[in-house]
C-alpha cells in the first residue's frame, strides 16, 4: 500500500524531530562533568556560527578532492571494466590484483602516497581514487557481462562489430549495474577524502580539509566544532548521493523496472 504523499514527506522531519529530542535528553541525562562530550544542538550550532568560515573553507577543499578522485575513479573504472569484459581470461588475470588494491589498507597506503607526492590534494585525491575505484569497476563489469545472450547472438548474426556489439548493446544494458556502483562509490568518496585529508592533508595555504579540521579541532577539545565538522562531512556525503540519484533518474527513469514501477 502507497503512504499518503503528505506523510511520506512529515515522516523525515518528525524523525528528526525526535531525533534532537533524544540527543537533549542524553545530553541532559550525562553526568555534569562529562556534559561537554555531548554538546546540545544549539551548541553545534553556535559553533557554526563561530566556525563558519573556516568549516566552509575546509568543506570546499574536501569537496575538490573528493570529487578528483570520484571523476578519475569513474574513468578509470570505465577503461578497467571495458577490458575486464572482454575474455574471462583477462578477468582471471588482472581481477586478484584489483583484490589486493582494494584489501590493503589505506592507513599503510597513504604513508607511501606522501613520500611519492608529497602532503596535499595530490595524496587525497589518489586516495579517495583508490576508495571509489573497485565497486565501481566491479559493477560496471558485472553489467558487461551480464546481457542477455540472445540479443549478443542477433547482434552477431546481423554481422555487429565488437565495438557495436559494446556501446550499443552491452554498455546501455549495463547502465543500472554502472550508477548501482556509482552510488556505492559517491558515499565513498567524500568518506575517501576526509580520510586521505587526515592521513595526507596539509593546512599550508589554506588548503587543509575536514579530515585536518578534525585533527585540530580534536586536539583542541572543541567539541562543538568538532561536531559542526561531522555535520558538515555529512552533508557532502548526501551532496554527492543526490546527485548520483539524480543522474541516474535522468538516465533510467524512462526505460528501467526501477523508476517505471510505482512503489509497492
Amino acid at each position: 500500500m502507497n503512504a499518503h504523499p503528505l506523510l511520506r514527506r512529515l515522516l523525515p522531519a518528525l524523525t528528526g524531530a525526535l531525533f534532537i529530542a533524544l540527543w537533549y535528553l542524553a545530553h541532559a541525562l550525562l553526568a555534569s562533568e562529562r556534559r561537554f562530550l555531548l554538546p546540545p544542538p544549539h551548541s553545534v550550532l553556535f559553533a557554526f556560527r563561530d566556525h563558519g568560515p573556516v568549516l566552509w573553507s575546509a568543506a570546499m577543499n574536501t569537496l575538490q578532492g573528493a570529487l578528483l578522485g570520484f571523476g578519475t575513479a569513474v574513468i578509470g573504472s570505465s577503461l578497467a571494466a571495458l577490458v575486464l569484459s572482454l575474455t574471462p581470461l583477462v578477468r582471471a588475470s588482472l581481477y586478484p590484483y584489483l583484490m589486493i588494491l582494494q584489501l590493503t589498507p589505506i592507513i599503510v597506503i597513504a604513508p607511501i602516497l606522501i613520500l611519492w607526492a608529497g602532503a596535499g590534494i595530490v595524496s587525497v585525491t589518489i586516495i579517495t581514487f583508490l576508495i571509489c575505484f573497485f565497486p565501481l569497476v566491479v559493477n560496471t563489469t558485472q553489467g558487461l557481462i551480464s546481457t542477455d545472450r540472445n540479443l549478443v547472438d542477433l547482434f552477431r548474426m546481423c554481422r555487429a562489430s565488437r565495438w557495436q556489439e559494446i556501446w550499443l548493446l552491452r554498455a546501455p544494458g549495463a547502465l543500472p549495474y554502472f550508477f548501482t556502483g556509482l552510488r556505492i562509490a559517491a558515499t565513498l568518496a567524500p568518506i575517501g577524502a576526509i580520510v586521505g585529508d587526515f592521513y595526507a592533508g596539509n593546512s599550508a595555504g589554506g588548503q587543509g580539509g575536514l579530515g585536518f579540521l578534525t585533527i585540530i579541532y580534536s586536539s583542541q577539545f572543541k567539541i562543538a566544532a568538532l561536531f559542526a565538522t561531522a555535520v558538515s562531512s555529512c552533508a557532502l556525503g548526501f551532496l554527492f548521493a543526490g546527485g548520483v540519484v539524480a543522474l541516474s533518474w535522468l538516465c533510467l527513469h524512462r526505460w528501467h523496472d526501477s523508476y517505471s514501477r510505482s512503489d509497492v
